[in-house]
């Protein structure tokens, strides 16, 4: 991740230099070059993507001049929003996403937890089967991503269970290659460590609107930044309501910045008339300039 844009510009190697500095560790080594095991667990894979996202955003702004009139993050992508509107600084949000990964790491053994999508089934009828599926173990939605795709997170067999009831019902579904069962009750001691870890942080007023998927609105000022954060934790991702949330500042095109290309994909399923480029390499970043120029 990263690699062709720190080779092309400078901004994207003082970006990852910075980055490699703050965390005291060649966090750019393992997002350039890997290996794959070790940047899949979520300590280094969050603040591996964090650092890849904002590096990519500093590059966008310095080479188009583009900016942002509002911006949103799915889950770990929350934490890059608030450093490009200038909320969290870029140092502390490094720190915060590597314990903020460790802490979910360790809040649930190996083997314990899952996660699941579940396609084809809207959200109010997987919220039946996981009351369904729970046999007095948890499971709940985790991602309610709209265009009847929704991910749901919490002990292996009850997400099992889950899992055979939406088939039964025609929908498909798909475990996925998680460390662990995230934005789900189980993840409360992760919660509680985030919650003390930024206690002690800064947290600037919003450059630009912030909507978060906590709530799917946007964030009144500075003091709700913190409990939303630490909420977001357990609570599930409401994607598709943040995506209502945004037509309210009328945007003219959408740029999902940052490695991947999922939440384009679902932007044009659920909001097909605007306009969304995935911002990832120095080519993708050429084009959705041009497009939005």
């Amino acid at each position: 991740m990263g690699r062709d844009l720190a080779a092309d510009f400078p901004v994207a190697r003082d970006t990852f230099a910075e980055a490699d500095e703050c965390l005291g560790m060649r966090l750019s080594a393992l997002c350039f070059d890997g290996p794959r095991e070790a940047l899949a667990a979520t300590e280094y894979a969050q603040p591996a993507i964090l650092a890849t996202s904002i590096a990519t955003f500093r590059v966008l702004a310095d080479t188009s001049g583009l900016e942002p009139a509002v911006v949103a993050g799915h889950s770990l992508g929350e934490w890059s929003a608030l450093v490009a509107a200038g909320v969290l600084g870029f140092a502390e949000a490094l720190r915060g996403v590597r314990e903020r990964g460790r802490l979910m790491q360790v809040a649930v053994p190996p083997g314990v937890g899952a996660m699941a999508a579940v396609i084809g089934l809207e959200a109010a009828e997987v919220a039946t089967l996981c009351e369904e599926a729970a046999g007095g173990e948890v499971v709940a939605a985790a991602n309610l991503n709209g265009a009847g795709q929704v991910v749901v997170a919490g002990h292996a067999g009850a997400v099992e269970r889950l899992m055979r009831l939406a088939e039964a019902r025609r929908a498909r579904t798909t475990r996925l290659d998680v460390s662990a069962p995230f934005h789900c009750p189980l993840m409360r001691p992760a919660a509680d460590g985030v919650a003390r870890f930024l206690a002690g942080i800064a947290v600037h007023t919003p450059r630009v609107p912030v909507v978060t998927s906590v709530e799917a609105r946007p964030i009144a000022g500075r003091e709700e930044v913190v409990p939303l954060l630490v909420r977001q934790v357990t609570a599930p991702v409401r994607w598709e309501e943040t995506m209502a949330s945004l037509r309210r500042f009328e945007p003219t095109a959408a740029l999902e910045v940052g490695p991947g290309r999922v939440l384009s994909g679902l932007a044009r399923r659920l909001w097909p008339e605007l306009p969304c480029h995935a911002v990832n390499d120095a080519s993708t970043l050429a084009a959705a300039a041009e497009a939005v120029a």
